[in-house]
């Protein structure tokens, strides 16, 4: 195809900004749908987990024919935890829509994304979303993208952006603010007008560098990449470049390109296309292809460094593979964990201490619990530890530590007791402003450590109307010691079905995570306890039967109703002593350590090594 004739863009935002509702109208406005044909909400998503959390986790490509022109649309995350996705496909474009929510502005992560856009020197196209919110203001969103942009060192021709005004969701488009509602034309118009068609000779050698990859149930796992000269064609042979310096020749079987949301096998692809290869037997995000005659080696695209991490490691529960676990050998562990490193090189897995135990890091807490659940739904049954943040050292020796920028939204009236709760955490409050509404505005550099479990913990004193928002900052020297979880734990004492007589008696001591007629076993934890030690309770224990009858005790046991815990939450409850219990029906946390002699030993230990 006429490479002038082809457009390459990338969508990029906040997350929960509109990004893959904007994407639908763009199909929608160029005919990818069939007449009658039954549209679904947010198509990219195309992953169970992205429903249902309406958040886009991997970037996806798809292609649109307008006007004679082929336009290519990479989808990708908002979320800062999910960056490595982002980081790796801006390569493959020439520019972005930056999409900025016209009530709440650019935000936390916008500022990540668009950092890496400009640097790349990418073309952005602003378009100011959701201007039928009531209390909006989108050209007040429109000057805060213009000082985000000079905080940032855009270039001029970057300054010199062009926008358009809009709701996906109503899929209306304007020009300018006090236009007449219009379609999504005026955005493709804007495309094709300002993204510069991409560069590469085609007379040139070939060359392409995997930016990401998908799989196909028929082809299996495909490698996605940009043509940035030359021409490729099926079954002709070519040199795969790998990490460690050596060269492979490879011989593809299929090219493949996106016509709407589906790829269809192509005979040849030029410089700009965005193309899938079915056939190669083994490649890597980062790998070259390119002549047999002059192997290139591309420099290896870069992702920021991970700075949380978790142990993974199978599951030593007495209850084990009761659940529908149906993986459960530290082999599968491994071998499912090397496939999630391939498929996003921000996920690192090392091999631990111990068993068939594993070092998994990552972006953020998200980034991870997403693999947990997972891996779960594949039916995959294992044990994961607490999160750690990992600490570097500088040239001389010194200890630091991850830092992130955490800005919190909250009523007035709550600001005290949030501004507490984040100093608490080591966090410094580097700005605070009030608007017209009377809520506070808080921004704070807090160490990652620090930001563990304090979302929940900040909703509760607020009441539910925190907003908060966080990224990745640099490494900064170690702040000290943030205290962990305050309260002890309710542990198990003896196997069996939890009974709701035991468990009605323990409602004074703390609050539950069980119900009656769960299982339990020594060592599993069943509460918080009110107090800050552990204590050991019998979960187990039933009503003794008499022949004697009375209507106070023929009553039914009213129970509390016990606090369901999500993933996300066990993940930020857990102290360094204990971990989950992971399986496809169920989550339980237990001390890592189910003997309780043992743990009382180790608990002796750091005390006895003082003296």
């Amino acid at each position: 195809m006429d490479q002038s004739k082809i457009r390459n863009v990338a969508i990029i935002a906040h997350v929960d900004h509109g990004k893959t509702t904007l994407v639908n109208q763009l199909l929608k406005q160029c005919g990818t749908f069939h007449e009658g044909e039954e549209i679904v909400d947010r198509v990219m998503d195309s992953d169970n987990l992205e429903r249902e959390r309406g958040i886009t986790i991997l970037s996806k490509n798809t292609s649109v024919m307008y006007k004679g022109y082929r336009v290519n649309i990479v989808d990708t995350p908002g979320h800062a935890d999910f960056g490595g996705q982002v980081e790796r496909v801006l390569g493959t474009v020439d520019g972005v829509l930056l999409v900025v929510d016209a009530f709440e502005g650019p935000m936390a992560q916008t500022r990540f994304v668009t950092k890496k856009a400009l640097e790349l020197g990418l073309t952005p196209i602003i378009v100011v979303n959701k201007i039928d919110r009531d209390g909006c203001n989108p050209l007040l969103a429109l000057d805060k993208v213009f000082d985000l942009f000079c905080e940032l060192d855009a270039t001029e021709e970057q300054l010199d952006f062009d926008r358009v005004f809009g709701s996906g969701r109503k899929g209306i488009c304007r020009a300018e603010l006090e236009d007449p509602d219009g379609d999504f034309s005026i955005l493709m118009d804007k495309i094709i007008e300002r993204i510069p068609a991409p560069k590469g000779d085609p007379n040139a050698e070939p060359l392409l560098q995997i930016a990401s990859l998908e799989y196909s149930s028929f082809l299996g796992r495909l490698a996605v990449g940009r043509v940035q000269q030359g021409v490729f064609k099926p079954n002709q042979t070519y040199a795969q470049a790998f990490p460690d310096g050596t060269v492979k020749n490879v011989r593809p079987q299929k090219l493949l390109r996106y016509e709407g949301l589906t790829p269809k096998p192509i005979e040849e692809a030029g410089p700009g296309e965005i193309i899938l290869i079915a056939g190669l037997d083994y490649f890597d995000i980062g790998d070259t292809l390119s002549s047999t005659n002059n192997p290139v080696h591309l420099p290896r695209i870069h992702i920021d460094p991970p700075t949380i991490s978790m142990l993974f490691t199978v599951n030593t529960s007495p209850l084990a593979g009761k659940y529908g676990g149906k993986f459960m050998t530290g082999n599968q562990l491994q071998e499912r964990l090397e496939r999630a490193h391939m498929a996003d090189p921000a996920l690192l897995v090392e091999k631990a201490e111990g068993a068939s135990t594993f070092k998994v890091s990552g972006r953020g807490i998200l980034h991870l619990t997403i693999l947990v659940e997972n891996m779960r739904r594949e039916l995959y049954e294992f044990t994961i530890g607490s999160p750690q943040v990992i600490f570097q050292k500088d040239e001389s020796g010194k200890l630091l530590e991850p830092v992130e920028d955490f800005k919190v939204e909250v009523p007035n009236e709550f600001s005290g007791a949030c501004i507490q709760e984040i100093q608490q955490r080591k966090g410094e409050m580097v700005n605070m402003t009030t608007d017209e509404n009377d809520r506070v505005s808080l921004e704070f550099i807090v160490p990652s450590r620090g930001l563990i479990g304090i979302r929940p913990k900040l909703l509760s004193l607020s009441k539910g109307y925190a907003v908060t928002q966080s990224f990745f900052k640099e490494y900064q020297p170690y702040k000290g010691e943030i205290p962990s979880r305050i309260n002890g734990v309710l542990i198990a004492k003896e196997p069996g079905e939890a009974a709701s007589y035991a468990l009605s008696n323990l409602e004074d001591r703390g609050y539950l995570i069980i119900g009656p007629g769960a299982e339990v076993y020594p060592g599993m934890i069943v509460g918080e306890h009110n107090r800050d030690v552990d204590i050991t309770v019998n979960v187990t224990k039933g009503k003794h039967l008499t022949n004697m009858r009375s209507k106070s005790a023929d009553d039914m046991i009213q129970l509390t109703p016990y606090r369901r815990m999500t993933l996300e939450e066990c993940v930020t409850f857990i102290n360094e002593d204990e971990c989950i219990e992971v399986t496809p029906e169920v989550l339980r946390i237990r001390k890592t350590e189910l003997d309780p002699i043992k743990r009382k030993q180790m608990s002796k230990k750091p005390a006895e090594d003082d003296d």
